[in-house]
């Protein structure tokens, strides 16, 4: 294993005092593990929070900031964070209009951001839960209760979280998030797995012309393995997934995100094949990203997310955000 790092056991709060002092904008509790803005909660604001294992960055704590979230939870990598530090972001971002937490669903991330909402409503803070389950490849996985929650979880921070700063009250933005979620599907597929620091070993291993279809994450298992394909061909076979589960027409939103360790060169070929796709079924792409969004350590691949835009998802897409991992407009 060749990673950058000092101990295998300080990788989280090392990468935490890094963050620090990388962004001024951000608050850094490094004793609980609990990522805000700086300038703290605005009054009358949703406070929006969410959370999960690290490895995965920038998702979370790289959209903390103006027009997404007021706070992050990092667990350790791979691992859920615990409900005492999302109890503590609860109550550092709340202004008397509640909390909006924003679940990815995995087993432990539910079950803990479920024991802290019930902990932050003893101490009167009124917190309400949205569930992220957007990727088609497979339900009742290694981790998972269901669909895993993936890409759609950067759609559903960003969108919530500019309904949030217009000061719409906490059942309008969670009902917004839900939205989202319900109009968005997901698909991975590896290339190569992933080593956390702590295993020191690759979570899973491919022959030299085998990948991962419909893989999560943390390198859960997908729908099969198969042999090595043109990116037109990978692309098409992530876009049927989307489509079989949920029909497109109309103008989307789509993310073509980088596992880690894929370049960007290659991610822009993979987005070609997926705009010529979609243009030849009559579907626009009114908005997209291209980039390392959702990530699993070094993993090589790509994860490909469509959402059906309303007029409402694409004026709260285009306002302003400005966090470490996503900014405009401001």
């Amino acid at each position: 294993m060749k990673k950058l790092i000092n101990a295998p056991d300080k990788v989280v709060a090392d990468a935490l005092e890094g963050l620090a002092a990388a962004h001024p904008s951000l608050a850094v509790d490094l004793e609980n593990r609990v990522v805000t803005r700086a300038e703290g909660p605005r009054p009358g604001k949703v406070g929006l929070v969410s959370g999960g294992g690290s490895g995965h960055e920038p998702l979370h704590a790289g959209f903390v900031g103006y027009g997404m979230l007021d706070a992050a939870c990092p667990g350790e990598v791979f691992t859920s964070p615990v409900p005492d530090q999302m109890l503590a972001a609860a109550k550092a971002v709340n202004s008397g209009a509640g909390v909006l937490q924003i679940v990815k669903n995995y087993t432990g991330d539910v079950l803990n951001f479920q024991m802290a909402e019930e902990l932050a409503a003893d101490e009167g803070v009124e917190v309400r839960s949205v569930l992220v389950n957007d990727d088609v490849a497979v339900e009742d996985s290694l981790y998972t209760a269901g669909r895993r929650g993936t890409g759609a979880t950067v759609f559903v921070e960003k969108i919530a979280g500019a309904l949030a700063e217009q000061g719409a009250d906490l059942a309008a933005v969670a009902a917004v998030a839900e939205e989202v979620n319900a109009r968005s599907r997901s698909f991975g597929i590896a290339l190569s797995p992933a080593t956390t620091p702590a295993s020191g070993q690759p979570g899973f291993t491919l022959d030299e012309s085998e990948i991962e279809i419909g893989v999560g994450i943390h390198g859960e298992p997908g729908r099969r393995r198969g042999p090595i394909a043109s990116a037109a061909r990978l692309a098409e076979t992530a876009l049927d997934a989307i489509s079989d589960d949920m029909p497109l027409s109309g103008n989307v939103l789509v993310m073509v995100n980088g596992m880690g360790g894929t370049p960007l060169i290659e991610l822009y070929i993979v987005y070609r094949e997926v705009q010529r796709l979609l243009a030849a079924r009559g579907v626009t792409i009114a908005r997209n990203l291209v980039g390392n969004y959702i990530t699993s350590l070094e993993m090589q691949g790509f994860s490909l997310t469509v959402c059906r835009l309303t007029e409402q998802f694409t004026e709260l897409w285009d306002a302003p955000v400005q966090t470490p991992a996503l900014r405009w407009g401001r």
